[in-house]
């Protein structure tokens, strides 16, 4: 079992091998890789820039490493975030709901908070999962320059 070390974050990099697709209609896509897996310590505050080198191809990769009370801040706002918009999506659909649900006289309409709500349900049930699995995810990790990809002899496609 590969349990976390305190003060460290888990990193892999990541080289394609092959990348192909196939079928018209119904698409597949496989992909296949060579990872190679570091363990990165984390810096007492503030920001530490990384390097780490591609065991495939031996290009390197800049990474910064945020320390461990930002990386759980950072995370838990974006919690915070997804369960506010779960907020905003219940309420915005009771409030649809009633005032959906109503018979108006010949001649009124509906107030103008209907079609706001109705918006802000659209938008809510994409950022809710959006920002709940980004906090899940988050681990305070980000590639500063990513190397250019080489084309190897045979092994990606090469695209016109």
């Amino acid at each position: 079992m590969n349990r976390p070390i305190p003060g460290t974050v888990q990193v892999a990099v990541r080289h394609i091998l092959s990348d192909k697709t196939t079928g018209v209609v119904n698409r597949t896509r496989r992909i296949a890789w060579q990872d190679t897996e570091y363990r990165v310590r984390r810096p007492a505050s503030g920001k530490h820039t990384v390097q780490l080198t591609c065991s495939e191809c031996d290009a390197a990769i800049v990474a910064q490493v945020r320390d461990e009370a930002r990386t759980r801040r950072t995370a838990g706002i974006l919690r915070t975030l997804a369960a506010v918009s779960l907020l905003v999506l219940v309420v915005a659909f009771g409030y649809a709901v009633h005032e959906g649900g109503k018979t108006l006289p010949e001649g009124q309409s509906l107030p103008v908070l209907f079609p706001i709500s109705i918006i802000a349900i659209a938008v809510a049930l994409f950022t809710t999962p959006m920002f709940f699995v980004l906090g899940l995810r988050y681990n305070g990790v980000s590639v500063l320059d990513a190397p250019k990809p080489r084309r190897l002899h045979g092994l990606m496609p090469k695209r016109s």
